[in-house]
């Protein structure tokens, strides 16, 4: 039998009591979401190049798992670069593509990235680009003749983050990491 619901019923306006069989054992080992407002307080954008800038979301080491905005400021090159995760990501300004492929993300487009797959990131655009980026596992990085030059993972990215921070006498803020 087909189900009638057509959306999700919305008519309490109100926190609603949901029974759990677990709940004592989810508030005691759970963890609680997080959120990262937009102000650079709650993370500033860290220089990624000369051109490009990472302003960090989230960091999960359980799942190696990292969440990021991609900024480059104007037309640029993010380098070759393998992944040993899943990527997804969501173009927000600009547009950006990859020499590899034939398309072209622009805001609101949504790309996916697989493991094992390399590609380099490019924007054409006079003003840049943003995307947020979600990754699991390392990125392999390459240079011009295809020698691997470093591997990032999310605790590349924390790093990142916190020297960041440290160097700037900006407080690290716990809620990016879940």
């Amino acid at each position: 039998m087909a189900s009638s619901m057509k959306a999700p019923p919305s008519s309490a306006y109100e926190i609603v009591s949901v029974p759990e069989l677990y709940g004592d054992l989810i508030r005691a080992r759970g963890v609680e979401g997080t959120y990262v407002g937009a102000g650079e307080a709650e993370s500033p954008w860290v220089p990624f190049g000369d051109n490009a800038a990472i302003r960090h979301l989230a960091f999960d080491v359980r799942e190696n798992i990292y969440v990021n905005i991609l900024w480059i400021k104007g037309p640029g090159v993010i380098g070759t670069h393998k992944h040993r995760g899943k990527v997804w990501a969501i173009g927000l300004e600009g547009s950006f593509r990859y020499l590899e492929y034939d398309w072209v993300c622009r805001p609101g487009e949504f790309i996916t990235e697989t493991p094992g797959t390399a590609h380099t990131l490019v924007t054409d655009d006079p003003q840049g680009m943003k995307a947020l980026f979600h990754m699991q596992g390392a990125n392999e990085f390459f240079d011009a003749q295809g020698n691997h030059v470093e591997t990032l993972d999310v605790w590349w990215f924390m790093n990142h983050y916190e020297s960041y921070c440290r160097e700037h006498g900006i407080p690290i803020n716990k809620q990016l990491y879940l």
